[in-house]
């Protein structure tokens, strides 16, 4: 049977264990706050990752004598996205803290790993490990949902999704005391003892979702659908690298969609399919997704203009540029990061006291990152307006990422959630992962600036655009925040929540404290 349900109709853990039944009282306490820092610390160094490994790429690469340096990122971006959908199934039948405990342990393995390679085939099966923890952001609120107080499940959701825009601050202050005092190992070693620590913190901090799915993984599909993202990813990031008409990409390419075909055929037919297409077809979920993706897809890219953007030296007469080094630029990236948190809490309040719906929260956001990419592509040459308009799209990268758990709270119960946000996840990562490739890839073909060579020479050959390459490039991602304030505006305003026994008619799924 359907039912209408506000966040208040959460599982809850039923005791048993002194962390648990702390965790059950209603209201904040100290060891609800415990948990919530372990989860958000663990999102902190998934986030952080990113941009970290991403400032070592030219250490990492001449260390290792190699010229494919974008397998380093596109490892990382290919597995989480791939393995997604499985461990979001994994978490639903086997306990989501156990998967998101493993999920921990596997990356900062691989991160070791990454830190004692001796060649470039071992590092990049580190990478591989270390894209494990992607999926660490669906898996994290999924766990909120199933052990904290209904009271507190909005507010704490929203803080630990959008808490992650505040690693883009100190990243730069890190990278240069890791890899400056260290080497790029030094990166890795920290990032490997960390996510030990925090292992250990959150199996001291967090029970076990007491929520199970009586259902099977259909290993097969898992394989195909992992296939068809990869193929994907795979042709997508190698197109700007050899050529959209290489064989290589045409081959990645033509190899996703035609698994990604059959994976949607067959998954038709199955009751063990990874993701039931009955949650595609769903618009609450499915347009979720499409927003989450685009968010983070704007976010992403406005985060990879602006430091360009303030870097260029002004002296070069491009009408834009603040000539700024690595620290300076990250200055820039403050209001984002702040901002962030500050429409995340935002959110979790008005959620959580009914005032504002999760659908609309997320189309304010999509107005307001697209009101500042917009007026960012025209007026980039102010300091103090630059700082202003990264915190309107920092606000509604907030509002954005803290409402779109609490959406999909709502559209599904607690048996599906870690599946159904794999599928949300997914967009997270496949959308942000294609949206600065194509935008470079524009910017590229025709406005990149033509600078004496002595001046390209002192630059180290690096890529300056035009000033209209980036008013271009904030363009494309304030398009990319409408195509989601679309998605947002066509969700259902009354939600009716799918039925568990519509999706799985395996067997009755079991939960304690149901």
């Amino acid at each position: 049977m359907h039912s209408n349900i506000s966040l208040g109709d959460t599982a809850q853990p039923t005791g048993g264990t002194g962390e648990a039944s702390d965790l059950a009282r209603p209201g904040w306490n100290w060891r609800l706050a415990l948990s919530l820092a372990a989860l958000v610390a663990v999102l902190e160094v998934a986030a952080l990752s990113y941009p970290l490994v991403g400032m070592a790429i030219p250490d990492i690469a001449t260390h290792f004598h190699t010229t494919q340096d974008g397998w380093i990122m596109t490892a990382f971006v290919i597995v989480g996205a791939a393995a997604s959908p499985m461990i979001g199934k994994l978490a639903d039948l086997h306990g989501t803290r156990q998967v998101l405990l493993s999920c921990i342990v596997l990356s900062g393995i691989g991160a070791l790993l990454c830190a004692v390679a001796t060649n470039y085939g071992t590092f990049l099966v580190g990478r591989c490990l270390s894209g494990l923890m992607v999926p660490c952001l669906f898996l994290s609120y999924s766990l909120i949902r199933d052990v904290f107080p209904p009271s507190t499940v909005a507010l704490a959701a929203s803080i630990a999704t959008s808490a992650v825009g505040l690693a883009l601050v100190p990243a730069p202050f890190l990278t240069e005391w890791l890899v400056g005092d260290h080497e790029f190992r030094g990166l890795f070693w920290f990032m490997g003892l960390a996510l030990g620590a925090l292992a250990i913190a959150v199996v001291l901090t967090t029970p076990e979702s007491p929520v199970r799915l009586r259902a099977r993984v259909g290993v097969l599909g898992a394989s195909v659908l992992g296939t068809g993202i990869a193929g994907l990813l795979g042709g997508v990031s190698q197109g700007p690298v050899v050529g959209w008409t290489a064989a290589v990409t045409l081959a990645l390419l033509g190899t996703g969609i035609a698994a990604i075909a059959i994976w949607v055929v067959t998954a038709a037919a199955t009751r063990d399919a990874l993701i039931d297409i009955r949650l595609w077809r769903r618009r609450p979920v499915l347009l979720t997704a499409l927003a989450a993706g685009c968010i983070y897809a704007v976010t992403s890219l406005y985060s990879m203009l602006l430091p360009m953007l303030t870097r260029t030296p002004a002296m070069l007469g491009l009408g834009y540029g603040f000539g700024v080094d690595e620290q300076g630029a990250a200055a820039f990236q403050v209001p984002i990061g702040v901002m962030g948190v500050l429409g995340g809490i935002v959110v979790g309040v008005l959620v959580g006291r009914h005032v504002a719906s999760p659908g609309l929260l997320i189309s304010l956001g999509m107005v307001s990152a697209a009101i500042g990419c917009t007026v960012t592509a025209y007026a980039h040459d102010n300091e103090l307006l630059l700082m202003i308009l990264a915190g309107a799209v920092g606000l509604g990268s907030g509002l954005a990422y803290a409402a779109t758990p609490n959406l999909v709270f709502l559209a599904v119960p607690p048996e599906l959630q870690a599946s159904t946000s794999a599928l949300v996840g997914m967009f997270q990562t496949v959308v942000p992962a294609i949206a600065p490739i194509l935008a470079f890839a524009v910017m590229d073909g025709s406005h990149v600036a033509q600078l004496p060579p002595m001046i390209t020479s002192m630059l180290n050959g690096a890529t300056v655009y035009t000033d209209d390459g980036f008013t271009v490039g904030f363009l494309i991602a304030a398009a990319i925040a409408l195509v989601g304030l679309c998605a947002a505006v066509l969700v259902p305003r009354r939600i009716v929540q799918v039925d568990v026994d519509s999706i799985v008619d395996m067997g009755q799924p079991v939960g304690q404290g149901k």
